[in-house]
Order: C-alpha cells, then sequence, then structure tokens
C-alpha cells in the first residue's frame, strides 16, 4: 500500500515539473502579452474618465487584480476608489450578492459616483459598468492596440477578445477591508479545527471584493433592485488558505488536468470549482502532517472524488457562502458528461499511476 502512494506521489511530482509547470510558464507568457494590451485600453479610460484608475500592476513577476479563468480567459479587477460613504448591506436575500447604501445623513453629492446612485439611495454596479463600458469601447478605438483588440458585444459586462484568442474580462470592483461579509458568518464552523484562529483573523482581515459583474443566482431573473447588486469574491482570502504544505502543488495539477481532460461542451467545470473544492478537502484534513508531500496522492483523488459527487447531484456550495451553488444554471446534461468523465479520469490515476505520464 504504501508502495503503492509512493509510487503515485512519484508520478504527480513528475505531472507537476512536467506538465504543470510548461502550463504556468505558458500562461505567465499570456499574462505579460495580455496585460500590455489591457494596460494601453485603461490608460486611455483613465485619460477620459480619471475616477476609472487601473489598479493593474506588476508585483514580484505576478500581476495584481488579474485571475486566471482558464489558460485563453482572464478577468482583470479594477479597483475603484471612494467607497467611504455607502454602507455595505447584506441581508442574503440575493446568493451571492450585497448592495451598498448611501450612509444615513450623507449627502449624494458627497459621493465620488453621485450619477450612479439610484432613487433609493443604492450604488448601482450595473449603472457604473454600463458606463465603464462604453469608456472601453472609445478605449479600444484609440489605443495604441487596436487593431489586435475587440469588444465583446451581447454582453452587459465588459469584454475584450485580443488577437482572436485570448478573452478578458475587465470588471469595477471595490475592496472591502476590515468587515466580514453576514452571509459567509458561519465561517469557520465551530466544530472544525481548520484554520485556526490566528489564520480566520488574518483571512477576515483580508477582506473581500465586490465586484460590478453578473450574478450566477440572478441570470434569467434580473429587477431592477437585482441588478444595482455587487457581486461577493473572495480570492485574497482563499489564495491565502492555501499557502501551506502541498495545497498550491495540488491546486495546479488539478488546474493542469481540467484543462486538458475536463473542458467540456455547456463549460460545466472552471477551475474555481477546484479551488473550491481544495478549500472543502482543507476542512476534512485539518491536520497540517495531512498536507505533507507524501499525502499528495492521497489529496488529489479525495478532491477528484468529492467533484464526482457534486457533478452527480448537480451542486457545489461555494466556500465561504453555502448558499450560493456554483453549479446554478449550468446545463444537466453537460453536468452528467464531467461526472463520466472526471470518474474515468480519477479510476486511471488511482488503478495506474503511470497513466499520468500519458494525461
Amino acid at each position: 500500500m504504501i508502495a503503492t502512494q509512493a509510487k503515485l506521489v512519484y508520478q504527480l511530482n513528475k505531472y507537476y515539473s512536467e506538465r504543470c509547470q510548461t502550463r504556468k510558464a505558458a500562461i505567465a507568457k499570456t499574462i505579460r502579452e495580455v496585460c500590455k494590451v489591457v494596460s494601453d485600453v485603461l490608460k486611455e479610460v483613465e485619460v477620459q474618465e480619471p475616477r476609472f484608475i487601473s489598479s493593474l500592476s506588476e508585483i514580484e513577476a505576478r500581476y495584481e487584480g488579474m485571475e486566471v479563468i482558464a489558460p485563453n480567459e482572464f478577468e482583470v479587477v479594477l479597483y475603484l476608489n471612494q467607497m467611504g460613504v455607502f454602507n455595505f448591506v447584506d441581508d442574503g436575500s440575493l446568493p451571492g450578492c450585497a448592495v451598498l447604501k448611501l450612509s444615513d445623513g450623507r449627502k449624494r453629492s458627497m459621493s465620488l459616483w453621485v450619477e450612479f446612485i439610484t432613487a433609493s439611495g443604492y450604488l448601482s454596479a450595473r449603472k457604473i459598468r454600463s458606463r465603464f463600458q462604453t469608456l472601453v469601447a472609445q478605449a479600444v478605438d484609440k489605443c495604441s492596440y487596436r487593431d489586435v483588440v475587440k469588444m465583446i458585444a451581447d454582453t452587459s459586462e465588459v469584454k475584450l477578445r485580443i488577437r482572436e484568442r485570448y478573452v478578458v474580462l475587465i470588471t469595477p470592483a471595490f475592496k472591502c477591508t476590515g468587515i466580514w461579509p453576514r452571509s459567509a458568518a458561519q465561517w469557520p464552523m465551530p466544530h472544525i479545527p481548520w484554520p485556526g484562529p490566528n489564520r480566520v483573523a488574518e483571512v477576515k482581515a483580508e477582506g473581500f471584493n465586490l465586484l460590478s459583474k453578473e450574478c450566477y443566482s440572478l441570470t434569467g431573473k434580473q429587477s431592477s433592485a437585482e441588478s444595482d447588486a455587487w457581486v461577493l469574491q473572495f480570492s485574497e482570502a482563499e489564495n491565502r488558505l492555501l499557502m501551506a504544505g502541498c495545497r498550491k502543488k495540488c491546486l495546479s495539477i488539478l488546474k493542469t488536468l481540467r484543462d486538458r481532460h475536463l473542458e467540456l461542451p455547456g463549460q460545466p467545470l472552471h477551475n474555481y470549482h477546484m479551488k473550491t473544492l481544495l478549500l472543502y478537502e482543507c476542512e476534512k484534513h485539518p491536520r497540517e502532517t495531512d498536507w505533507d508531500e507524501s499525502c499528495l496522492g492521497d489529496r488529489l483523488n479525495g478532491i477528484l472524488l468529492q467533484l464526482i459527487s457534486c457533478l452527480q447531484c448537480r451542486r457545489c456550495p461555494h466556500y465561504f457562502l453555502p448558499n450560493l451553488d456554483l453549479f446554478q444554471g449550468k446545463p444537466h446534461s453537460a453536468l452528467e458528461a464531467a461526472a463520466k468523465q472526471t470518474w474515468r479520469l480519477a479510476r486511471e490515476i488511482l488503478t495506474n499511476a503511470k497513466s499520468l505520464d500519458k494525461l
């Protein structure tokens, strides 16, 4: 048994150094190329409208505010200033979303975003995004990369297609630090020892983002109040939780397997699903020794089996917001196909570690 586990860990490390590192290097190259174009577009936006200041910056060869959704798909989060005159209201009526309401006694004119405040005093995510979309469309026509970048129509989100190969979503957002959403108040579960009080305090201080984008739970039924809502995002908090042990290596292997074998019609699975299930696996195995390099094979198998279970039940709860289902709106046939394909993958890795050479 131990020999089999050791063989699997050996093969996974080989897979990591051959396949995952190649994927990382290719994505890093793409990011540099994409960020040049996006920075140029955002510079033009800023000239027209100084309230939209580009927050895309390179720190130690990483771009702050850049999320990889898939090898050819990216999201750039554009942080806005001056959320101060608004109260964060999170009553759980819109899973995964919250609203920003003008604080009592504050005049509209005190806000930098005065023309985007609705009659009832909410800062409208949709109105800000609509204005930003107009500015980006004008910037695309003026920027020095205008021959290789196009706006993608038929969406209320700001999406660019670059060199006919890459898609970049640019999302206006506010960074919220020092507060924690009520809809995430159940985290951490009192009976689960991971991640421990010190790390919990760090994560909560890290805070979360409010994004202006179409929300999972709203697709197909957006009333005006709902389209004014902002989407909660916890990427910095999640990254902080995954820092120790072989967690990041495990995520890298999962992402590579997804990109190579689970990119299916209907797009049932994104890398974010993998990240979410890895966080749940951390709760199931709370001891740091469970994340030692020698346990990599066990952890990976656990996550793949959990993924199959979620796909079969057609439900994958968000890690911090369990009322939000990350499979909402996905076609059942696509989830079924993904369950079968994940099972084939898991069975192959479990029964024959050397199959990783071909995966």
